[in-house]
């Protein structure tokens, strides 16, 4: 017998409903499955969310904190976080229509709910804000990154951009401020192709290695500071690997303003007090692609600046 399709669940808060398959397994009640599943969740939290109808089955009903374990079935939960660092700063929406939303988004806010972030992201707060459930981002730029972002309104035509992205068929152009190209003996414009993949002892950062090139960018100079050794520079990727344009930039010798990942990977800041005086300069300041529903040409620009030249 087929499990029935995975339901289409209101917003709680802005935040949209998670699923999760509940496999064979020794467990005697839901509980202790979530509790060892999902273990960021004491087991206090969780009776909580029960307590508060936050658990559902498959068939969209709440669940008592005693409820057996069924394996294969579904189970649909809603994330909250006790504690959450405010990120005080808005992200503006720039356009609108029945099928695209593109939005601006501001330094230290992360696209999506993930980890110590549910409430405090653009997905979150552009759900709350609009009331569209099926609100889902096509593509995504890091929570340090500012600018723009685009976003589906209808999962019948979601594919279709997503795909614009997957073959490349987006033109990107970011901004970004480093150290001047002079002192490195770099002529620009350049365009850097390497392979770029994940260093075995810090996953959070790219290194180039040997290899077939899998990362290609164009760098461009745009303007030098006036009296500080800094320079703006507009980056074009042509390939989108994971912090490409910031291990790029670091591997010219150039790594960005206030990057704590390149070139030297810094701890965390502590949840409790976050530091918001110094973002990443970095901005994804224009996308342009034919649009593959209507066959318009599609193009925004990022209305926010990074460092004052």
């Amino acid at each position: 017998m087929s499990r029935p399709p995975k339901l289409a669940l209101p917003l709680r808060d802005g935040v949209g409903a998670s699923v999760l398959a509940c496999p064979a397994g020794r467990w005697s009640s839901l509980l202790d499955y979530l509790v060892e599943r999902l273990p960021r969740l004491s087991r206090a939290e969780w009776c909580d969310r029960f307590a508060q109808g936050l658990v559902l089955d498959e068939r969209g009903q709440v669940l008592p904190v005693d409820a057996p374990y069924r394996p294969a079935t579904r189970i649909y939960y809603w994330r909250q976080l006790e504690r959450e660092p405010e990120v005080p700063f808005e992200a503006q929406i720039l356009f609108q229509d029945e099928l695209l939303l593109v939005a601006d988004k501001p330094h230290f806010l992360p696209v999506l709910p993930s980890g110590r972030f549910v409430q405090q992201t653009l997905l979150t707060r552009l759900r709350r804000a609009t009331g569209l459930a099926d609100l889902s981002p096509i593509h995504r730029i890091d929570r340090e990154t500012a600018g723009l972002v685009v976003f589906s309104l209808q999962p019948a035509t979601r594919g279709a951009y997503q795909a614009l992205f997957r073959e490349r068929a987006v033109h990107k152009v970011y901004e970004a401020v480093a150290g001047l190209p002079e002192p490195l003996g770099l002529s620009l414009p350049l365009t850097r192709r390497s392979r770029l993949q994940e260093r075995s002892e810090a996953f959070m950062q790219m290194e180039e290695v040997a290899g077939e090139p899998n990362a290609e960018t164009q760098v461009e100079l745009l303007q030098r500071h006036p009296s500080l050794p800094l320079a703006r520079y507009r980056l074009s990727p042509s390939t989108g690997q994971k912090h490409q344009l910031r291990a790029h930039m670091n591997a010219l010798g150039l790594p960005l303003l206030g990057d704590r990942i390149y070139p030297h990977l810094l701890p965390p800041e502590p949840i409790e007090a976050p530091d918001y005086s110094q973002p990443l300069q970095l901005l994804a300041r224009g996308l342009a692609f034919r649009d593959p529903i209507s066959g318009a040409q599609r193009e925004f620009e990022s209305q926010r600046q990074l460092l004052a030249f």
